[in-house]
């Protein structure tokens, strides 16, 4: 397996009214992203399920592992990405985006 360069975290606090249905859709495009988008070595994205409590009152995480930061940075402008992001823009309340170099 490839060792990921960079990182891509997305911490996100949904709207009172996001459903399981909002929640199912955004889960598959954003699983195959992976399949699609070049240099995307593992996508991870789920609910929170630390026991620690402290996730600052987010609800849900996406975590894209890249082959290199130009992969990161070719990543956010691809097509299969645009839906995924407009539908956390429309369905959360707050969204934190934080990125590391592996």
């Amino acid at each position: 397996m490839t060792r990921p360069s960079a990182v891509h975290v997305v911490l996100v606090r949904w709207k009172p009214d996001v459903g399981e249905a909002d929640l199912h859709e955004l889960t598959e495009s954003t699983l195959a992203m992976k399949d699609v988008i070049p240099g995307v070595l593992a996508v991870h994205c789920g609910p929170n399920s630390s026991p620690e409590g402290l996730g600052g009152g987010y609800d849900w995480a996406l975590v894209v592992s890249f082959e290199s930061s130009s992969a990161r940075d070719e990543y956010l402008s691809h097509a299969a990405h645009q839906p995924v992001a407009a539908l956390i823009s429309r369905l959360a309340e707050s969204v934190v985006v934080f990125d590391v170099d592996a």
